[in-house]
């Protein structure tokens, strides 16, 4: 029998993040407490450009857009942002989300199937990707449960099970 073999990547889905976005963006332009603010959020290329006149207002954006995420099934784990910092008269924050798996965290991830999974099971790093293979299909579950269960600060997903 041919081994059976998944991949551990850790991606966000670009449309609902931009959904998620334009849900804050409205919801900053319509609140009372933003009026007179100055208070935006919006893409920047690939990251994410959050603008207001005050460090706290500036924060205030930065989590409706976490809520927003999180209604959208996005995890804040994939979700880099920075401290509010002064632009001229205007604090920013500057966002990223994060995409693929770090080499660092590939070997971590591999260290905790090593020393922890079932021996059956072998991984071997594919670029941004791992890939996860054993014979018996019992044991990579208990692999993906393993990771979901070990305190990663990635958002991993597991997908190509066969």
């Amino acid at each position: 029998m041919a081994d059976s073999s998944f991949d551990i990547v850790s991606k966000v889905d670009r449309q609902e993040a931009d959904n998620a976005l334009n849900q804050a963006r409205k919801e900053v332009e319509q609140r009372y407490d933003f009026k007179g603010t100055d208070s935006s959020i919006e893409w920047s290329g690939d990251d994410i450009l959050i603008k207001s006149n005050s460090e706290d207002r500036a924060k205030a954006v930065l989590d409706v857009f976490q809520t927003k995420l999180i209604k959208r099934g996005i995890s804040l784990k994939s979700l880099e942002s920075g401290e509010p910092h002064p632009s001229g008269r205007e604090y920013r924050i500057e966002s990223k989300l994060k995409q693929g798996i770090d080499q660092e965290h590939a070997k971590k991830i591999g260290k905790i199937i090593r020393d922890q999974a079932p021996k059956t099971v072998k991984s071997q790093i594919q670029g941004e990707e791992l890939r996860v293979q054993s014979k018996s299909r019992d044991d990579l579950q208990a692999t993906i449960a393993l990771l979901k269960s070990s305190d990663l600060d990635l958002d991993l997903q597991f997908v190509n099970f066969r």
